[in-house]
């Protein structure tokens, strides 16, 4: 096992995208608050992508995988201190898809990816899941999702089209920031 990386991900990496989103005005209408959100998903996800790659490589074990995520999805999933409650609706929105990217991490480190059944078929099996109120089980169907998009099945946004919003939505949102941050894990400029 060579050396990891000293570090995924940071507090100070977070809490930057968060001072820059207390700093600006956002609009979640207007294209660059838009754009600064998806940032801010997006590095996560490279984040995430970055450990189940070193992890697939043999760079990082089971356990050393395990544990770099759990150090980032305890950064990024912790209360925010943002006064301002639209701003922090917001960055929760973020946080909300990005549950399910942590999920699907952890389940793919631990168990690989989901033998049965297309991206397609779970987010469905999710949907499902929504509709009768279990959460829990909607959100093992679209973590197994997440784990076919890390093996490399691609994901078709075009579904959530035809979704009612609710948290499946978010968590497909989630999803395709990982299959973007699969395809090309380059790291997300905060001054963009």
């Amino acid at each position: 096992m060579s050396n990891p990386p000293t570090e995924y991900y940071s507090e100070e990496r977070w809490q930057n995208w968060i001072d820059r989103i207390k700093d600006e005005e956002i609009d979640p209408e207007d294209e660059s608050s838009a754009r600064l959100l998806l940032n801010l998903q997006d590095d996560t996800a490279i984040a995430i992508a970055k450990i189940v790659a070193a992890y697939d490589d043999g760079e990082l074990d089971q356990d050393g995988a395990l544990e770099e995520l759990a150090e980032v999805r305890e950064i990024v999933l912790s209360e925010v201190d943002i006064d301002d409650e639209e701003k922090r609706l917001l960055v929760d929105g973020v946080q909300t898809s990005l549950v399910c990217v942590f999920f699907a991490a952890e389940e793919y480190v631990v168990g690989g990816s989901a033998e049965e059944g297309s991206v397609t078929d779970y987010l469905g099996a999710a949907v499902d899941a929504e509709a009768e109120e279990d959460l829990d089980a909607a959100l093992g169907y679209a973590a197994q999702a997440g784990t076919r998009i890390i093996d490399g099945e691609e994901l078709d946004i075009a579904v959530v089209e035809e979704l009612e919003y609710g948290l499946v939505t978010e968590w497909i949102n989630g999803l395709d920031s990982l299959q973007s941050a699969m395809s090309d894990p380059e790291v997300v400029e905060e001054d963009e």
